[in-house]
């Protein structure tokens, strides 16, 4: 792997198992060209082999678009084995002029958060190796984002979160999961009505909106989606349908000085040692 800084190191906190000592890992801020390519494959990876995706094969095993190089990447490594396990991008407010503008936008009108655009940075394209997707691995990620929030000052984030409109276990018929889902986050968790912003291609399966398909018997919240929630974000309106990937996306916002402190000081513990240690890249 190319330049990169460690935003947050493993520390001596994973503790043994009977398999085994357990995994540790470190959170990387990358911007070279040979990690985002490492970033793009991993990212090709999950988005083809994920049950309830749809992202075809196109052959080149990359999974990359015009948001990619003006963004900061923050990757996990197994620092046991050297393996990139997981990553998601950064898109500062300089990057976002640079590329014309959020990746949010091309799905959304995002009129309703133009006023927060010079301290809003976005989040997307986040993936967990299948055989890391645990407790540590998440909570690093997001204590990630808190860093790079700390470190650029920065206050909002956003970003897409994305549900699969298939069930992958084909309990539901399609679209149940995305409507309960819909229900949940929108009577708890809802955004005010001035940052409120409306899809460009609404929810439809099969000629049918979202309040016309039966919600599941219990509804399944995405990790990604639990973690903003446990924050403290808030979902910014109905979701969006991304047809290529075969999801519904929602539009989150988390505003870092409304979060939730007790998390807040979980994920900063996590965090302590995020003096970065430059190894060539820029912070």
């Amino acid at each position: 792997m190319g330049t990169a800084s460690v935003l947050i190191r493993s520390d001596d906190t994973a503790v043994s198992t009977p398999a085994g000592p357990a995994p540790r890992y470190s959170m990387l801020l990358c911007t070279d060209n040979e990690s985002i390519e490492a970033a793009q494959r991993l990212r090709h990876e999950v988005f083809t082999s994920e049950p309830g995706f749809a992202l075809g094969d196109d052959g080149g095993g990359l999974d990359a678009d015009r948001f990619d190089e003006h963004c900061d990447h923050l990757l996990v490594r197994d620092d046991g084995t050297g393996e990139l396990v997981g990553c998601y991008r950064m898109l500062p407010p300089p990057g976002a002029i640079a590329a014309g503008g959020l990746y949010t936008a091309t799905e959304f009108d995002v009129t309703a958060l133009d006023a927060l655009r010079p301290s809003l940075v976005e989040m997307g394209r986040a993936v967990v190796r299948d055989g890391h997707r645990n407790g540590a691995v998440v909570l690093l990620m997001w204590a990630g984002i808190l860093a790079y929030l700390d470190q650029s000052g920065y206050d909002y984030v956003t970003g897409c979160v994305s549900v699969p409109v298939l069930d992958p276990e084909g309990h539901t018929p399609p679209g149940s999961r995305l409507r309960g889902v819909r229900d949940f986050v929108m009577r708890r968790n809802a955004a005010p009505a001035e940052h409120t912003v409306h899809p460009y291609r609404p929810v439809v399966i099969d000629g049918r909106g979202l309040d016309e398909i039966a919600p599941p018997p219990r509804v399944s919240v995405p990790p990604l989606m639990r973690g903003y929630l446990r924050l403290g974000a808030q979902v910014c309106g109905e979701p969006a349908h991304d047809p290529d990937f075969g999801v519904g996306d929602f539009p989150a916002l988390l505003d870092k000085r409304r979060a939730d402190t007790r998390y807040l000081r979980r994920l900063r513990s996590v965090g302590a040692a995020t003096d970065a240690v430059s190894d060539g890249a820029r912070s």
